[in-house]
């Protein structure tokens, strides 16, 4: 990947940032020069091991654990990014956690678990981010959601609504932090070549699935994270000032053909 100096001085939050898509933004931001704040909240070794590439680029990193889905969590977050950098220009929403079940098997625990992270996190995090990012002249929000915002896919239900109430939270940040000069919008990958597929039932049964995604996708490919990655930072350049509260779909085309109308070759 090509290193530019394009957030020169910048500081972005990537939540979730220890591995996955949310590991390919924060590195990507760290190579076109902006200094990062890793969080995580389980596995601290993964986020190190991020912090040590991005240190090796040159930037400045830091490591915070927290529970985006606590707010409690969230006020030392950003009390941290304060205090050791300064300031935030990027805040990038990427932590997410779900229960995949079937609608008459969800629990309450599962719901809520899921809503705060998904979803009522971005409100409260953008709530502390929106200060810093206006002391600095204004900033850029981004989510992560997925296509079960709007499609209904297998033991989704949960994680589909929390991703669709990100959706509308990113439209009312968008209009209301206008005035500030935050830029919000949301992005919503397809299938993803992460570890995360393993947490699928569908695809731990079925050995061939991948393979038979790859065939019905237009692009010829499955979504890398850095895919990703790269359309987040140009939703944080001054290129995207103009688009505000949309969510932006990066699926190679996956999910644009009627279902049944293209064939496997």
């Amino acid at each position: 990947m090509t290193s530019t100096n394009l957030f020169e001085g910048k500081i972005a939050v990537v939540t979730g940032s220890g591995r996955g898509i949310g590991r390919a933004i924060a590195v990507y931001f760290a190579r076109h020069g902006a200094d990062v704040v890793i969080n995580y909240f389980r596995n601290r070794e993964p986020a190190e091991a991020v912090s040590a590439e991005i240190q090796g680029l040159g930037r400045q990193s830091l490591v915070v654990r927290a529970n985006v889905g606590e707010l409690d969590d969230l006020e030392r977050l950003f009390t941290q990014v304060k205090d050791a950098l300064g300031g935030l220009d990027f805040l990038i929403c990427n932590a997410a956690s779900g229960y995949n079940r079937p609608v008459m098997e969800q629990k309450q625990k599962g719901w809520d678990w899921t809503m705060n992270i998904n979803a009522r996190s971005l409100l409260f995090a953008a709530q502390r981010a929106a200060p810093l990012m206006e002391a600095r002249g204004g900033g850029s929000i981004v989510s992560i959601s997925s296509p079960g915002s709007s499609r209904v896919m297998p033991e989704y239900v949960v994680v589909g609504a929390s991703k669709a109430a990100l959706e509308a939270v990113t439209r009312y940040l968008a209009v209301e932090l206008s005035p500030l000069n935050i830029v919000v919008n949301a992005v919503s990958p397809g299938v993803v070549l992460t570890g995360a597929l393993r947490h699928f039932d569908a695809v731990r049964s079925d050995e061939h699935i991948l393979k038979r995604a790859i065939a019905l996708c237009p692009a010829g490919r499955l979504v890398t994270p850095e895919d990703v990655a790269g359309v987040v930072g140009f939703l944080c350049t001054p290129a995207a000032s103009m688009i505000r509260g949309q969510t932006i779909v990066v699926d190679g085309g996956y999910t644009l053909p009627v279902p049944g109308t293209v064939h496997e070759d």
